[in-house]
């Protein structure tokens, strides 16, 4: 009796050896205890080889690891066109979606599984279910939220923002309407306000006017709702570099690239005496920009300068001659 009480004690011992072992073994494979330092002669040159699955030290050659996991898809595809037919996963979760591209969609081809074409009944069959999935897709707060970031989208577009400044501006209206900034303005002026607000908080070279040309709201309604939605969210913006305005005003003068690049260095410049405090980051860029031509013989006039920056000649011409007298040039 008392020995078959010890193998059994002897065997729940080895289960549990076996299972610490197990449990190694896949802190080893899943790369918690990943090795840092080469064991042979302390390099910390290491290089990881997908294709053996192996990690080598360079300073020496030492295979310091022989049993690493492969992450990567389960299949092998030589194009573009057998990745996608390949893939199994959907799109990735975006912001800019009021469903986060989480939802199904019904595709709008009249077609079955295996390529057939659907009767006349199936189709009627079909078209109903569409409208009543594309009807059940957005109620209330969500419908509001769809047509926002529609808007979002289609100013994006016309501005040519990228793709991670259009997830934060959609992100911003997600936090204005979850706080209840909306009651009392209008969605289209919320929706401009975000995205003006992201292209801040990026630094792109987006003016006010910019926004307000392609929104559907005027441009004191879109300051407006700016200011009020940065200081109920606590938004972190600071101010704009004008020097970011240059290349695109330079584009369209088409003047040289020793023009662009003394408007930037007039720029920085004067930046640092304090002199962008208060003006208008495109209007001093387009200065900068007069000035510039002026001091590399590529000249421009003011009123085609001012065309293109869309701001008035006075303000370059107040601009520039303050610049000249903070950096010391004769004009």
């Amino acid at each position: 009796m008392v020995e078959h009480r010890a193998d059994e004690t002897l065997v729940r011992e080895g289960e549990v050896e076996d299972h610490r072992e197990r449990i190694q073994k896949e802190d080893e494979l899943t790369g918690e205890d990943e090795v840092e330092d080469c064991p042979e002669c302390g390099g910390s040159h290491l290089v990881s080889d997908s294709r053996r699955g192996e990690v080598v030290c360079e300073d020496c050659g030492l295979v310091v690891d022989d049993v690493q996991v492969d992450r990567g898809p389960d299949w092998r595809a030589f194009d573009s066109a057998e990745r996608d037919q390949k893939s199994r996963v959907g799109g990735p979760v975006t912001e800019t979606m009021h469903d986060r591209g989480l939802s199904t969609e019904i595709d709008w081809r009249d077609r079955d599984a295996s390529g057939q074409a659907l009767s006349s009944e199936k189709r009627s069959q079909m078209k109903r279910l569409r409208k009543w999935h594309k009807r059940s897709q957005a109620k209330g707060k969500e419908r509001r939220l769809r047509h926002a970031l529609g808007e979002i989208e289609r100013m994006s577009s016309a501005l040519n923002v990228p793709d991670n400044t259009q997830e934060i501006a959609a992100v911003i209206f997600r936090k204005a309407h979850g706080e209840g900034l909306l009651p009392g303005r209008s969605v289209e002026g919320v929706a401009a306000a975000s995205l003006y607000a992201a292209a801040r908080q990026e630094n792109l070279p987006r003016s006010l006017d910019d926004v307000a040309d392609v929104s559907r709201v005027s441009r004191q309604e879109l300051a407006r709702t700016y200011r009020y939605i940065v200081r109920e969210l606590s938004l972190e913006i600071g101010p704009t570099n004008p020097a970011k305005f240059v290349p695109q005003i330079a584009s369209e003068l088409g003047v040289s690239d020793e023009v662009e690049y003394r408007a930037v260095e007039i720029i920085e410049d004067t930046s640092e005496m304090g002199l962008t405090s208060g003006k208008s980051p495109k209007g001093y860029a387009a200065a900068a920009i007069y000035l510039a031509s002026i001091l590399a013989n590529d000249k421009r006039t003011q009123n085609a300068v001012a065309e293109v920056a869309e701001v008035t000649e006075v303000t370059i011409r107040n601009r520039y001659q303050e610049q000249a007298e903070a950096i010391g040039a004769a004009v």
